[in-house]
């Protein structure tokens, strides 16, 4: 892996400029944004984010926001993302290996600077098992991806009409 995207809000910027020093020795870093800490809003930057890795243009992402949780439920929004809010490196390279994660979320005013370097490198360094149970999961994950407009009762959805 070579080209990772990196984003964040106002929140999140000295973070990300942190990390993408980090990060620039070893990868190409695509960063989409914000470049400043006037306040915007995240899901512009997780849209921008997650539209590099479902398109290619990056392979995984990284996203910053001041808790992690709003980047999170944005990103996750968008088909063809995992998103996870890793604060502890287990969950950062566990959602690689088990449920193919392909942006790391962080928090900035929830973990500090050393703590964020090191989930980023438990991220960039996992691999997908590709065990039949994590594959099987997956398939159910994109499947309720495709399934995500439809309502209880519409065409496509298994929920019984009310």
């Amino acid at each position: 892996m070579k080209t990772l995207v990196i984003g964040s809000d106002h929140a999140g910027f000295c973070l990300k400029q942190v990390l993408k020093e980090t990060l620039r020795p070893d990868f190409e870093v695509i960063d989409v944004g914000t470049d400043s800490e006037a306040a915007v809003d995240y899901p512009d930057f997780a849209l921008k984010v997650g539209e590099a890795v479902v398109t290619g243009k990056a392979e995984r992402g990284i996203l910053i926001c001041g808790s992690g949780v709003g980047a999170c439920v944005a990103a996750n929004k968008i088909e063809g993302i995992r998103a996870g809010l890793c604060h502890d490196t287990y969950s950062a390279h566990q959602g690689v290996e088990h449920d193919q994660m392909n942006v790391l979320v962080l928090g900035s005013r929830v973990i500090g600077e050393a703590l964020a370097r090191e989930l980023v490198a438990a991220f960039l360094t996992a691999r997908f098992s590709g065990e039949e149970r994590h594959v099987r999961r997956l398939a159910k994950v994109r499947e309720m991806e495709t399934r995500r407009g439809s309502r209880p009762g519409e065409p496509g959805s298994r929920s019984p009409r009310r």
